[in-house]
């Protein structure tokens, strides 16, 4: 019954085999044969990752710190906006200050209106708001809640890293999500000096704001960079680093941009040109309209870039930031302002350089393992098991190629633990057959004939085939899902093997037997 193969089960095999071959095939041929006569094919080759090509590998995490003053001034900026709301609640302070935000209403019978309206900012699972025995509120965020602030956080640097990357232009960067809390970052073909550039680029956290400048508040009142009473001195770059007090509530911000671009001033230094959206150039024109006189800052990353005044209404949606940057910077700082701001700033917890002499070897190793390997368990399968042992060799090379087809079909990067995995893989399919050839040989020796001998031995085999394959697939889920980097590829590429090597095996082997019993109808199995 196992030997008998219908037409339609020819075909499914001959078409599996047949996609597996063609999704290999631009692995095996030059870029200008694969341009001139594959072009047509979606299959792409395998990526090689960083040990075998050579690059650059960071490790990217977000700082807490930084990243919890910043949610805790969007949340100053929020309740400031609800004391606001008719009727208004007068404030004397609200800045944030330490973990938490402090509000100070100015009269004390408004306390317990201001505590009910701020309360409808959020549930008691986003923030703990009380009052304090000297009448502040304070505002905080609730553990659960920030632990999934910084999640998020970690997900959306991930995403402004990958747009930076893109609009660096880099080739093939693998960026990745690693852990609870870091941004794995990997470009192959990079010497050194382009890798401080990608990771300050990187890195940057490309927070833009145009912030009001208060030139009634004088800046020795005020720590730098420590918020009070809605504001805030921060070092001046257009004044040789001196503070200035500007207002913590921003009139616009980098999400408001829709673009950015490096360009040159009317005095021909470097400066960087960008364009509002739409809501960006109504709140910006509303805003210079309303201050006309008064100087307004030019804030990146808690550094005043220039503070000019507004002469008049501001109402097209562009603009030009210039400052003490050379053409390069300014070309970085527009990337940075185009992909978007970091939650908060990464810091490099790890950084390693692969040399691309090295990958090579690596790449020289691995294909002669492969191919050392396959030759000595093709030689092995036909010493001990004759023309059964030809098939299992046959079975064996459909199983690399649809392997490395699989890889190729879903872009998967190969790396030298994946190279280890498709090894194990080679003789975990070679095992498979050499239980069956076992039990045919078993088979055989009780007398029974060629077609009964192969039938039983494949019946008996199946059983411990599959649970071999079962805890295989268990373990490489694991591996996957809670490995990283290395281990995952290598994890990819067993699980894959595993699969093959089920079909090439049990499918395409017993197909091969079933012909060659159909055609030549052996008196005897030749093992």
């Amino acid at each position: 019954m196992l030997l008998r193969f219908p037409p339609w089960k020819v075909a499914i095999v001959f078409l599996t085999l047949f996609a597996g071959v063609l999704c290999s095939l631009p692995n095996w041929v030059s870029e200008e044969q694969r341009a001139a006569y594959l072009g047509w094919l979606p299959v792409k080759p395998m990526k090689l990752g960083l040990d075998l090509k050579g690059g650059a590998s960071v490790s990217l995490q977000i700082d807490p710190a930084e990243l919890r003053t910043n949610e805790l001034r969007n949340v100053n900026r929020i309740a400031g906006e609800k004391l606001r709301e008719t009727p208004l609640i007068p404030v004397r302070e609200r800045s944030p200050q330490g973990n938490a935000v402090i509000i100070r209403v100015a009269n004390a019978e408004d306390g317990p209106k201001a505590l009910e309206r701020l309360k409808t900012m959020g549930g008691g699972n986003i923030y703990q708001i009380t009052q304090r025995a000297d009448g502040a509120i304070e505002i905080k965020f609730t553990d659960a809640h920030f632990a999934q602030l910084q999640s998020d956080a970690v997900d959306a640097s991930r995403e402004a890293v990958q747009r930076r990357a893109d609009n660096s232009g880099l080739v093939e960067p693998y960026i990745t999500r690693q852990g609870d809390n870091r941004v794995l970052v990997e470009v192959p073909g990079l010497s050194p000096g382009e890798v401080d550039t990608l990771v300050e680029t990187l890195t940057q956290a490309g927070v833009l704001t145009f912030n009001l400048v208060d030139t009634q508040a004088n800046p020795a009142d005020y720590q730098v960079g420590v918020p009070r009473n809605n504001r805030v001195a921060l070092p001046n770059d257009g004044q040789g680093g001196a503070p200035q007090v500007i207002m913590l509530d921003s009139i616009i911000a980098g999400s408001d941009l829709s673009g950015a671009r490096q360009d040159f001033d009317e005095f021909s230094r470097p400066s960087i040109a960008f364009q509002l959206h739409s809501s960006g150039a109504a709140k910006f024109g509303r805003a210079t309209t309303a201050n006309i006189g008064r100087p307004f800052a030019i804030v990146l990353d808690n550094r005043i870039v220039s503070a000019p005044n507004i002469q008049s209404p501001i109402t097209g949606g562009n603009g030009q930031i210039t400052g003490s940057f050379t053409a390069d910077e300014a070309e970085q700082l527009a990337i940075v302002l185009r992909s978007g701001a970091l939650p908060a700033k990464l810091q490099v917890v790890e950084r390693r350089m692969v040399n691309p002499s090295l990958g090579a070897d690596s790449i020289t190793a691995g294909v002669t393992a492969s191919v050392v390997g396959v030759i000595l368990v093709a030689i092995f399968m036909i010493l001990a098991y004759g023309l059964l042992g030809i098939f299992a060799v046959i079975a064996l090379g459909f199983n690399i190629v649809m392997m490395i087809g699989v890889l190729s079909l879903f872009g998967a990067t190969l790396t030298l633990p994946g190279i280890a995995g498709i090894l194990l893989t080679m003789g975990m399919a070679v095992d498979y057959n050499v239980l069956i050839f076992e039990r045919i040989r078993e088979e055989k020796k009780a007398g029974r004939s060629p077609i009964t001998s192969v039938e039983a031995g494949y019946e008996m085999a199946m059983s411990t085939i599959v649970d071999a394959n079962v805890t295989h697939l268990v373990a490489a889920m694991v591996m996957f899902n809670l490995g990283e980097g290395p281990v995952r590829g290598f994890a990819l590429t067993l699980a894959i093997g595993v699969l093959t090597s089920i079909f090439t095996a049990v499918i395409v082997a017993r197909w091969i037997m079933a012909v060659w019993l159909k055609t030549f109808r052996p008196k005897w199995i030749p093992i």
